[in-house]
């Protein structure tokens, strides 16, 4: 089921709503709970109930897994247990790709298998490795299944993130001030909602529709310099506007249950550098990946280094060949995963690796700098600018590939961008388009994102969101009060945007397929 679907708008939100509200009239928690997990349950089977038995069956695996790993840690249980969780990834998500990659590497006729894959199989498999992982730690400290449920399952963040942990889950179900009706957070939510549905519906979609058309074009022959860029650019706007509005809907959704998700989504575009910049992307995410692989990976091969009595830094500094050993093949293996994560085919691993590479040779770039004793962070506004527009370059070349169905198509995007397709002149919706695009990059650049806008209001989780600099000063006074006011304008531009949404047929959200 889709946020911006009039399944979800019309009928589905406001039934469980209504239900919240009569549960927690009754002082009983459970109930409340209980509630929001059934109603999670339907939301995941609504339209694809084949999916619930996989859903379930993997809730009751890791549930009864962990369990035994809390009365007594077994590392073969906790591997046995991984192992599981990724054999039923690996299979639903990947065994179409590697059956096609082995009839290629064998020039067999192999028929690949028909799988549908499930929704979120991967947000749902990642969340319970790490509760597997900090079970087997002892960093669980409770275990109700009706609450693991809920956690696993909770539906603003089932689809598409943001990836919680146990911890700041778990201590909201049991907290007496959390899952009740608040009308302050009832309000916020709503209007993070709203938002949130305007950035889906009315960008990113119209930018889809196009940036989908350049995309195909890719694949049947090549696409000159104008269309490239614009299909580059359009598709760097709809996935930032269509993840940046799930994730505003799914905290909004969250607050109005008296839930509050962590942030996922921080204007990624205004990063300058990739580092700052995969601090702001999917969040979650980059929490996730840092503290499950890039950290036991690195942390062991510190550990042997030591062990064997070499020296890892000079003078407060790390020596190169440390560096490649303890930074760089971490973190290209960590950023091969994240591809991989991101989807099953050759494009994806060309994704993490090109990140990879922007990290390795942004961290390799400081550590040239504090070894030559020079500031980190440094610079006037044109210094800045240059920055961000670079990391915003280098991102939308990588998102190239992300949203490319093969290689060759993303290659071919890639070669019409360095004018090695030829030019044309561009068409008058072309034109139009260039324009909406100069539009919204200004808007992303110089505007203050949503939890900047609320920032004198509880958001997201812990959310400690400082205004990034604007391009225009009047913009540090442009934060959210509940006035008539701003319930008017919120109000006229949701209408709007509910009619749009509410008229035609809903589109998926980019992670939704992840």
């Amino acid at each position: 089921m889709v946020f911006s679907s009039s399944a979800f708008i019309v009928y589905f939100l406001p039934a469980v709503f209504l239900g919240f509200l009569l549960l927690s009239a009754t002082g009983e928690r459970r109930l409340v709970l209980a509630w929001l997990t059934l109603a999670s349950f339907v939301f995941y089977a609504w339209g694809r109930y084949e999916n619930i038995a996989l859903l379930l069956a993997s809730i009751l695996f890791n549930y009864v897994v962990a369990g035994q790993l809390l009365k007594r840690p077994n590392r073969a249980l906790l591997v046995f247990g991984i192992i599981a969780n990724l054999g039923a990834l690996a299979y639903y998500k990947y065994a179409i790709f590697g059956v096609s990659v082995a009839s290629g590497l064998f020039h067999a006729d192999w028929a690949a298998p028909h799988i549908i894959l499930p929704l979120a199989i991967s947000f749902f498999t990642f969340k319970q490795i790490a509760y597997l992982v900090d079970a087997e730690d002892g960093e669980v400290a409770e275990h109700s299944f009706l609450n693991y449920c809920l956690f696993i399952t909770f539906f603003p963040a089932l689809i598409a993130g943001p990836i919680t942990h146990h911890r700041e889950m778990l201590t909201q179900f049991d907290d007496s001030e959390s899952v009740r009706p608040r009308w302050d957070l009832i309000a916020i939510g709503t209007t993070l909602f709203l938002v949130g549905l305007f950035k889906k519906v009315m960008v990113a979609d119209p930018f889809g529709s196009y940036t989908g058309q350049v995309f195909e074009a890719a694949r049947h022959g090549p696409v000159p310099l104008a269309e490239a860029w614009i299909g580059a650019l359009g598709c760097a706007l709809q996935v930032y506007f269509d993840f940046s509005g799930y994730s505003d809907m799914a905290i909004g959704l969250g607050l109005m249950f008296g839930i509050a998700l962590p942030l996922n989504f921080n204007s990624p575009y205004k990063a300058k550098n990739i580092i700052e910049y995969w601090s702001r992307w999917h969040m979650t995410l980059t929490r996730f990946i840092t503290a499950y692989i890039f950290n036991p990976i690195s942390t062991a091969l510190t550990r042997r280094r030591i062990a064997r009595g070499e020296e890892i830094m000079s003078g407060g500094v790390m020596y190169p060949t440390v560096f490649v050993q303890l930074v760089a093949f971490p973190m290209m293996v960590t950023m091969l995963a994240a591809g991989v994560w991101h989807g099953a085919g050759w494009q994806f691993m060309i994704f993490g690796l090109l990140h990879g590479f922007y990290l390795v040779t942004a961290h390799a770039w400081r550590l040239h700098k504090k070894a030559k004793g020079l500031p980190l962070d440094e610079g006037g506004i044109v210094r800045v600018g240059f920055s961000v527009l670079l990391t915003f370059v280098c991102v939308t070349i990588a998102l190239v590939f992300f949203r490319a169905a093969d290689v060759s198509s993303a290659m071919t995007i890639i070669s019409g961008m360095a004018g090695l397709n030829g030019v044309r002149m561009p068409t008058p919706i072309e034109n139009f388009l260039v324009a909406m695009i100069a539009v919204f990059l200004f808007v992303v650049w110089a505007f203050p994102n949503a939890y900047e806008w609320l920032r004198a209001y509880p958001t997201a989780l812990d959310a400690k969101v400082q205004q990034s600099r604007s391009l225009w000063r009047f913009t540090s006074s442009f934060v959210w009060q509940p006035r008539v006011a701003t319930g008017l304008i919120v109000g006229v531009i949701g209408a709007l945007t509910l009619l749009r949404s509410l008229s035609g047929a809903p589109t998926e959200f980019v992670y939704a397929q992840f």
